[in-house]
């Protein structure tokens, strides 16, 4: 068998190969140690919760509020990420006076910050947002920042040489450049901007996917539990690999896209 085509094989034989050694050793484990089953449930408990929760209508109102909530949270911080991004990137005497407070704001404990967010904008979907806005736009921004720092000199100089505006040099020049930036920024904006959601759902929300895990532990159902946060990995799995699959789309040429291409063609 060629290398091409083992690359392209390796990744549906080895997760299902670890999905399954997983699920045996839980089921081993579980069994030789006689574990409650309100404490861990076997594997064959989940499953039958996990088909239940996908035969429930609250399921799929639920996802749609917290979709919503991740989407709308991911496209704010994406927006503002980039234009904060560029203008940082553009203005360093900018940046060098601002990094102390958004370095503050970054590592602050986003979770002190919910209770907060429910007094300003209430339990609906407006906190949630916020709060997974305010996750996904760090590293959104700081990779656009290294994007527009990261065009080379002698790019500058050949668009100078041509006369080409401003704007010019920034959508021909500068855009470009940062795009591989940008969307590495995104595929990790998308998973903390999903953490974000949950996160506000859990602590202070009353609809979407985490307040159905609160209601599930105040329920000791612990297999509803693990049903839904198997769901809740799907989702994040399925938004992270719409946003890898955008970079394809969009940035063809760049290395972390075509090097995979050719290595596995």
């Amino acid at each position: 068998m060629s290398r091409a085509r083992m690359m392209k094989l390796l990744p549906w034989i080895v997760t299902p190969s670890l999905v399954v050694l997983i699920i045996v050793a839980w089921q081993v484990i579980v069994t030789a140690l006689n574990v409650n089953p309100f404490i861990f449930p076997p594997p064959g408990d989940v499953w039958a919760a996990f088909v239940s929760l996908l035969n429930d209508p609250r399921i799929w109102a639920a996802t749609g509020v917290t979709v919503s909530e991740i989407l709308i949270g991911f496209l704010i911080a994406v927006v503002v990420g980039l234009v904060v991004g560029v203008v940082l990137g553009k203005l360093p005497w900018l940046e060098v006076s601002l990094r102390p407070l958004i370095v503050i704001a970054q590592v602050a404990p986003k979770v002190a910050f919910v209770p907060l967010f429910v007094i300003w904008f209430g339990f609906g979907l407006t906190s949630k947002i916020v709060l997974s806005a305010l996750l996904a736009f760090f590293p959104i921004m700081l990779n656009v920042l290294l994007g527009v720092r990261s065009v080379e000199q002698g790019h500058r100089e050949v668009m100078q040489s041509l006369n080409a505006t401003t704007w010019q040099r920034f959508v021909q020049l500068d855009m470009r450049s940062l795009q591989p930036y940008l969307f590495a920024g995104m595929e990790v904006g998308i998973v903390l901007a999903t953490i974000g959601a949950i996160v506000g759902e859990y602590l202070g929300g009353n609809n979407g996917l985490g307040n159905m895990v609160v209601s599930a532990m105040n329920a000791l159902d612990a297999a509803m539990t693990f049903a839904l946060i198997i769901w809740l990995s799907i989702l994040g799995l399925v938004l992270y690999l719409i946003v890898n699959e955008l970079k394809r789309f969009f940035i063809p040429w760049h290395e972390s896209v075509y090097g995979l291409r050719t290595a596995t063609a």
